[in-house]
């Protein structure tokens, strides 16, 4: 332990510990705008700079470790003075135009240079811009970018696809796509951890929100909208609304004051994925001889894009059930539009997901198979939400609690948890050894898939035989676990991956908290509720048996297929073997 002294306060630590966290122990707080903790400890923006008694030059607190008997000082008319002007020299290169940015009121630069008392440019502002491409689902600012490094250390050190680099030295430093490609030309997964890390409005999802504001007020248009499992679990945190107030019900509420005409649950079709990908699983595993092992699942875009740009040989491993968002909208498209009466085309579908890569996921070509027409028609990130129901000066907390609409507003709690890691694995286990027995296990009887831990793997016995499982969540253990696979090291015959540390919860549309992890509460809350829910397996939905009764007749079946299953091999990423062989 070592015994130091910060602004006047006695403090203990272990020795190793910077003084950055040695201030946290005891309250003092530091500005920073590029740390992360474990990821991005570089100093780099010089904004978490103290004194240290009897050295000229001041540190970054960050990546400076205490000694005994070290004396700091973290807010001295020293640190203050070249504080101020380091974010000063920070603002000069930077648009300012906190008025129209995305990120206004929650920026970490904006809250520094505010705390600072900067009140006018002091030095002459020289603001970089570049070109991008508005169609692509994530979108950069460069002159938003302050060279922070967080965006490239997490797409190297967390999801290992170094997509972002430095170029230029000096004053002419800049982050772009790394060896002068075009973001098109990537094999950018569109995961959104580089947006949900970066300190300010430089990096940030393709706004959709238009589009979906001339499709409600648009009177021939009938507006339907799904919300994901994780989405419930974050869309209130702007508020800071408590669990008792931030309730699915009052979510509801505020969606329907939107103008929305029909409001229903994606945790309908996460139990219809799980009917699918279930039946999927055990039909392969009755024809081992024709399959390769293990079966992927296909929820999460961001993971089918990493493989099929950086394996693309193991795509068909994929299971070949949509995800629910994709299988909400063909329903939506076809059974509900029958139900109702309607033309399909008719039918404006807008899905929230707490995700990037979702907006990616409803424009392939081939998601069109109800109508033609694209199954889900705009994917809105959680953050998108938020801002509708800004705009629409809705106060959450005072609306009383609404219902989600029927039939595809149903679901269980095998299908809440498909928001966080683990809960996908766990839901279609629970089916799969319904389907394969004809009893239910114990809605709990797989622990062993729960938890934060990035790679997470078990054996059941499903039918008297072993079932391998496992669980992945962030493209950097993704790697791992498919190399371990490719090189015979682990055999599975199931495995869950998930693009974002912690799954869905955690994902690249969800709300932005300064760097800090929200993956584990949020995952938290939704396993509460799946803990409470009154039906625990897919199978069980009333709506989903009514459906596959009136309309799919069973899974896999010629219709079920036809709308609830993908052919990935369908489109390409840009660098596709495949394409490359035809230029």
């Amino acid at each position: 332990m070592v015994k130091l002294t910060i602004d006047d306060l006695p403090v203990k630590v272990k020795e190793g510990t910077t003084i950055l966290k040695a201030a946290e122990t005891v309250g003092i707080h530091i500005p920073t705008l590029c740390y992360l903790e474990g990821i991005n400890e570089i100093g780099a923006c010089r904004v978490c700079i103290v004194e240290i008694e009897g050295k000229q030059q001041l540190e970054a607190s960050c990546n400076t470790a205490v000694e005994e008997g070290m004396v700091v000082y973290t807010n001295s008319p020293r640190v203050r003075k070249s504080r101020r002007t380091v974010v000063e020299l920070i603002l000069s290169q930077h648009d300012c135009l906190c008025a129209t940015c995305v990120r206004s009121g929650n920026c970490e630069l904006q809250t520094v240079a505010n705390d600072l008392g900067i009140l006018k440019q002091t030095y002459k502002r020289e603001v970089k811009e570049a070109d991008w491409p508005k169609s692509f689902p994530l979108v950069r600012d460069m002159a938003k970018c302050i060279k922070c490094m967080r965006c490239v250390q997490i797409c190297d050190k967390v999801q290992d696809m170094h997509i972002w680099d430095v170029e230029g030295t000096g004053s002419r430093t800049n982050i772009d796509v790394s060896h002068n490609r075009s973001i098109k030309e990537s094999d950018c997964t569109i995961c959104g951890q580089c947006i949900t890390h970066c300190p300010t409005g430089a990096l940030r999802e393709r706004d959709d929100t238009d589009k979906v504001l001339e499709a409600l007020a648009d009177p021939d248009k009938i507006t339907v909208i799904q919300v994901a499992p994780a989405v419930r679990t974050a869309w209130a945190e702007y508020w800071h609304l408590d669990k008792k107030k931030a309730t699915p019900g009052r979510m509801v509420a505020a969606i329907r004051k939107l103008g929305f005409d029909y409001v229903f649950d994606t945790n309908f079709s996460a139990d219809l994925t799980i009917m699918e990908e279930g039946s999927e699983l055990l039909a392969r595993l009755a024809k081992r001889g024709v399959y390769k092992f293990p079966m992927f699942t296909s929820c999460c875009p961001g993971w089918v894009r990493f493989l099929k740009s950086q394996y693309p040989d193991m795509t068909g491993q994929l299971s070949t059930a949509k995800s629910p968002q994709q299988m909400f909208g063909a329903v939506a498209k076809s059974y509900f539009a029958e139900k109702i009466g309607v033309d399909p085309r008719n039918i404006f579908c807008v899905s929230v997901m707490p995700c990037t890569a979702k907006k990616h996921e409803c424009a392939i070509p081939g998601m069109n198979d109800a109508c033609g027409d694209p199954d889900v028609d705009i994917s809105l990130t959680t953050r998108e939400l938020v801002r509708l129901i800004r705009a629409d000066h809705i106060t959450p907390d005072e609306l009383k609690e609404d219902q989600f609409d029927s039939p595809l507003g149903s679901g269980t709690g095998a299908a809440v948890i498909f928001g966080t890691t683990g809960g996908v694995m766990e839901a279609a286990l629970r089916s799969a050894v319904y389907l394969a027995t004809g009893e239910n296990p114990s809605p709990d009887a797989f622990p062993e898939m729960r938890g934060m831990d990035g790679w997470k793997e078990a054996t059941y016995e499903v039918a008297g035989k072993p079932l391998r499982c496992a669980v992945v969540s962030g493209l950097g253990n993704t790697r791992k676990i498919v190399e371990a696979i490719r090189k015979g090291e682990v055999e599975y015959e199931f495995v869950e991956i998930m693009a974002c540390p912690g799954g869905c919860a955690g994902g690249g549309g969800q709300p932005i908290h300064g760097g800090r992890e929200m993956a584990e509460s949020r995952g938290g809350y939704l396993r509460e509720l799946d803990e409470k829910s009154e039906l625990r397996f897919s199978h069980e939905n009333p709506d989903v048996i009514r459906m596959y009764e009136e309309y799919f007749q069973k899974p896999l079946g010629h219709k079920s297929h036809r709308l609830l299953h993908t052919d990935h091999d369908a489109w390409e990423m840009p660098r596709s073997p495949r394409l490359a062989n035809r230029e």
